[in-house]
């Protein structure tokens, strides 16, 4: 392939231009080594299908106006229209979007979901924005990209600093701009907007409904088994509550503001609810007494049995891969690891279960929100919860077997399992060897 494997041991040190895309095409050229694929799926995934960067312009409060820098790529759409969030941060870049549209091309893979990878951003800092100017914000950016988006073309969802809010003001936007009612333009919207039970905890709740299947294989005991979590918001807070609910010990969490330990452990719950009464401070909440503040760096070297980066990317890297003291690592947060420190992981025995399925239980309830706009037909929680419990669990073992079978790592066999996929529907349109045979 064009942008052929990185040595590991300088993929750390890479230009930053262009570098988390590249990072993301190694674990493909890693897997590909296993599971030789023909030139033409090479090819097909060798670029994205299309990226659009943008330029949103917004009137802000105080009459200026103000222009931000908006992406959306779609990477690939063999298996289906386009899925993948949009994102609000002040670090968004188009190489960031790109990698995470080609995680999400797999991920949709791996659990099945009939869906390519797409994904979208800002570049913002939304704690600067009024209510006001986030909706304008938004509005505009759906302004920019509709003709890009389509229910059954390219389907946004709410990614790091949107929510449902956020969501239903694009929804409205696009079918201001269609002239009709398209609910399922844009999925994790406002229940009353079309959204589908379920959605809001959907990928803390996959990921632990990963590790619970693979408990067995694990030897993980849930009464005997610590957990550290990196990332507070909506996606740790899930995870670490229905943990806790299956009897596992939170010794650690940490948000933006910073990061606590209590080797008592801690309630999610309560803590939960002083974090959003104290402007986001964590420590001198209900803990069991024993609570110490930490650093983010310090959380991610405990000595626990399970640790779930459930933040941004690239937070095990070469700088601190050796120190990492868990058995398991759950990755909630698209790309934590990098290439270079998953060698250093395995080196290490340490597993990691990757993103493209831990936390693919978000985009399989997207798709259950988009299956029920489509059919008109809305589903119970009880449903959506058995659903999403059944593909998240198929997945893991489809992908644990795989890794026995190869003799590989957990994330390359993710990878091999969504290249069977993805190799089946490029290849159903013909092959080069198809057209030349005599």
């Amino acid at each position: 392939m064009s942008t052929g494997p990185l040595n590991p041991s300088d993929a750390d040190n890479q230009d930053e231009t262009g570098r988390i895309f590249r990072d993301a095409r190694n674990r493909l050229n890693k897997a590909i080594q296993y599971y030789p694929i023909s030139p033409d799926v090479e090819e097909q995934l060798k670029y994205p299908k299309s990226s659009l960067a943008v330029s949103v312009v917004v009137r802000m409060d105080n009459g200026s106006r103000r222009a931000f820098k908006g992406f959306r790529v779609r990477y690939d759409d063999s298996r289906g229209p386009s899925k993948g969030g949009i994102r609000y941060h002040q670090n968004v870049s188009l190489d960031e979007v790109m990698a995470l549209a080609f995680w999400m091309t797999f991920k949709c893979a791996v659990v099945g979901v009939p869906y390519g990878g797409a994904k979208g951003g800002i570049c913002v800092d939304t704690k600067e924005l009024s209510k006001k100017e986030l909706e304008r914000l938004s509005r505009t950016y759906i302004d920019m990209i509709a003709d890009m988006i389509g229910p059954d073309i390219d389907i946004p969802a709410p990614d790091m600093y949107t929510n449902e809010m956020v969501m239903g003001w694009m929804a409205d936007q696009y079918n201001r701009i269609k002239r009709g009612k398209y609910p399922g333009v844009i999925t994790g919207k406002p229940l009353s907007l079309g959204g589908s039970l379920g959605r809001t905890d959907a990928t803390g709740r996959g990921g632990v409904y990963v590790l619970r299947r693979l408990e067995e294989h694990l030897q993980l005991v849930p009464e005997k088994a610590t957990v550290a979590l990196q990332g507070f918001g909506n996606v740790g807070f899930y995870c670490a509550q229905l943990l806790h609910e299956a009897g596992y010990k939170i010794v650690a969490i940490s948000n933006s503001e910073g990061a606590i330990y209590d080797p008592d452990g801690i309630d999610p719950g309560p803590l939960k609810a002083w974090e959003q009464q104290n402007k986001e401070i964590l420590m001198g909440g209900p803990t069991n007494g024993k609570a110490q503040a930490i650093s983010n760096e310090e959380l991610l070297k405990l000595p626990v049995d399970v640790l779930v980066p459930a933040a941004l990317e690239n937070q095990i890297t070469t700088r601190n891969a050796h120190e990492i003291q868990a058995r398991i690592i759950l990755e909630l947060a698209n790309g934590p690891v990098t290439t270079a420190a998953d060698a250093i992981l395995e080196e290490r025995k340490i597993l990691v279960i990757p993103d493209i399925l831990a936390n693919a239980g978000g985009v399989t309830v997207s798709y259950f929100e988009w299956v029920q706009n489509q059919t008109g037909f809305y589903w119970e929680l009880e449903e959506v919860h058995d659903k999403l419990k059944k593909i998240m669990e198929k997945a893991s073992i489809n992908v644990w077997n795989t890794m026995t079978e190869h003799g590989c790592d957990m994330r390359t066999a993710a990878y091999i399992e969504a290249l069977k996929k993805l190799t089946e529907a490029i290849e159903a349109h013909g092959t080069r060897y198809y057209f030349n045979v005599p």
